[in-house]
């Protein structure tokens, strides 16, 4: 991160703030999925084996994950791995979050070093009304409501807070037709509605992690061994936040809306697939020269190669509508149907209604 950083800036490409004067961190765990290998220790058990978790913090003015901490243990709370989030955060940092980090304590540790946060107000964290809940108009899909609340810090004494709700026009995936965000942030650098906004733009770090999992294979399903696992994870966040190098240049030299339409799962086959013959065709001692290039160096080759490439190559395909699910009938006395027979049916059936 520290090295790629001033790459970005010599391009010229880094994204406003989400909010003038503050660092937006956007904050969320991603548990590796149950591997199919098995040690020894656990072929006893039906139960699936868990390598390991991660939370990670994921920078959108850049758009690369700047930090990484890995868990070997795959059933730990997401909250007992806080303080080492506290502990990277500095301060005018803004904490973006889920539910899951709602927690009484971290919020007073991002107070304590002076940053901010947006993060989904948890039912069971304890907080006192200070005042009414008021209209302050719509946003995209919901109306929006605040009111002032409190909290008590551990000397008993009441940290005042925003509280702002959303009203769904649509529900949740689990049904919930109503949140409400919790924050520390002035009213003057961002109203209730900039809130609920900040908030729904938290989905940015889930689309990086699905690239993670799908473009750059981050969750290999045979390393059973947690400590093998989170390198692998690890090391696939590394080739993610170089892909987020190469989409910067192709921000610089083709524009922002070009680069919102690359595919990361294009641009990392085209890479795996080259590389191998790369390797055989070019000499070790090639490669040295870009060790000792500097940020601006760096950034200029980049602008040349990114100026070459075919980004039609490149561009995802945005799937059309879903059509409806189809009613399906059950039959307990009929578990399996034949397709050979279905497929029949179906073009005899056509071929009479003609």
């Amino acid at each position: 991160m520290a090295q790629l950083t001033p790459i970005l800036e010599q391009l010229g490409v880094a994204l406003p703030d989400w909010v003038p004067g503050y660092r937006t961190r956007l904050l969320d765990g991603n548990h590796l999925a149950a591997t199919e290998h098995r040690l020894f220790e656990t072929r006893a058990d039906s139960a699936a084996p868990l390598p390991g978790q991660a939370l990670v913090m994921f920078d959108p003015r850049l758009m690369l994950m700047d930090e990484v901490i890995p868990c070997e243990d795959g059933h730990a709370q997401e909250r007992s791995l806080l303080d080492q989030v506290v502990a990277k955060l500095q301060a005018r940092d803004l904490v973006i979050a889920d539910r899951h980090f709602c927690v009484r304590h971290f919020l007073l540790a991002i107070r304590d070093r002076e940053g901010c946060f947006a993060i989904r107000e948890h039912k069971k964290l304890a907080w006192e009304a200070a005042g009414k809940l008021y209209g302050r108009g719509q946003i995209e899909g919901a109306a929006v409501r605040e009111q002032r609340v409190s909290i008590l810090d551990d000397k008993d004494q009441k940290v005042f807070l925003r509280r702002v709700v959303l009203t769904l026009e649509k529900p949740t995936r689990d049904g919930e037709t109503e949140l409400a965000v919790l924050t520390n942030l002035p009213e003057e650098v961002a109203d209730a509605r900039q809130i609920g906004r900040l908030y729904r733009r938290r989905w940015t770090i889930e689309t990086a992690f699905q690239e993670l999992a799908c473009a750059l294979q981050s969750e290999i399903d045979t390393l059973s061994y947690p400590r093998a696992a989170l390198f692998a994870f690890s090391c696939a966040v590394v080739a993610y936040n170089l892909l987020g190098v190469i989409k910067g240049a192709i921000r610089a030299v083709h524009g922002q809306k070009e680069a919102e339409e690359l595919s990361g799962y294009y641009l990392a086959d085209e890479i795996a697939g080259t590389r191998r013959g790369m390797l055989i065709a070019v000499a070790v001692e090639a490669w040295a020269v870009f060790v000792g290039l500097t940020a601006i160096e760096m950034a200029e080759i980049l602008r040349e190669l990114a100026s070459k490439i075919r980004l039609a190559s490149f561009r995802r395909h945005r799937r059309g509508p879903k059509k409806p699910a189809v009613e399906r009938t059950y039959d307990n006395d009929r578990p399996h149907v034949s397709t050979d027979k279905s497929l029949f049916h179906k073009s005899a059936f056509a071929y009479n209604s003609v």
